[in-house]
């Protein structure tokens, strides 16, 4: 993937696209004309696995690109039967072991995200109060225990979800679900470029072509070594 250029990848895909229909090619584009990276979200320690399915499932229907991953206590691991192949199409990136948090908020803070660690909190701003004009990684904690004090400590802001009656907090998957839709809502309907830049429209069709093909790795196999 990483020696392949731009003329060789379209190639690829004017390849692959023949063993799929129609319909289904559109659907890819009509799905890549919609994902942002623009707001991605982080997940620290959730060790449920019908909660990280559930979030898996609201980031790829949201539009939602980059899941971010901290494994430090606990190993994220899907449900197969709630995400409903939500991992084929999303970006997955894990942070495992001691210093995985730290690890993790730098990187995003190096690529220009305003790091937004979801509280309980009901004196942290609202979620509808977050401005959508930075580039924004939504940080989510496990199921009992919330998001760690070093998250906090390193997030830049806090948000809230308004609670109303008299339940105190949403479900982790609720939770997650609610910010996305408002948050991409907004985003959506500003000024902001929140969309794939043409490169990254380019691989993500590319991959999800070879990803939809059950023959996938095999057909580009031959079609770059001419067998």
């Amino acid at each position: 993937m990483k020696n392949l250029d731009q003329i060789t990848l379209q190639k690829l895909i004017d390849y692959l696209a023949q063993f799929i229909s129609p319909e289904r090619l559109q659907r890819i584009d009509t799905v890549i004309a919609q994902r942002t990276r623009f707001i991605n979200i982080v997940l620290e320690d959730l060790y449920q696995p019908h909660n990280a399915s559930a979030v898996m499932r609201s980031c790829d229907a949201f539009g939602i690109q980059d899941l971010n991953v901290i494994e430090q206590e606990h190993r994220f691991k899907p449900s197969a039967g709630i995400a409903l192949g939500a991992e084929k199409w999303l970006t997955v990136n894990r942070y495992s072991g001691d210093g995985a948090l730290e690890e993790c908020f730098k990187k995003l803070k190096r690529e220009g995200y305003l790091l937004i660690a979801t509280s309980p909190d009901q004196s942290s701003p609202d979620i509808s109060e977050i401005p959508v004009d930075q580039k924004i990684s939504l940080i989510f904690g496990a199921e009992l225990t919330g998001l760690s004090e070093e998250a906090f400590d390193m997030a830049d802001i806090k948000c809230k979800i308004p609670m109303l009656g008299f339940t105190e907090s949403f479900n982790i998957s609720v939770s997650a679900a609610i910010c996305m839709y408002e948050l991409t809502n907004r985003l959506r309907n500003s000024g902001v470029q929140w969309r794939l830049s043409d490169e990254e429209k380019l691989i993500f069709r590319y991959l999800w072509l070879k990803k939809t093909i059950r023959a996938g790795e095999k057909l580009v196999h031959k079609f770059l070594n001419g067998t």
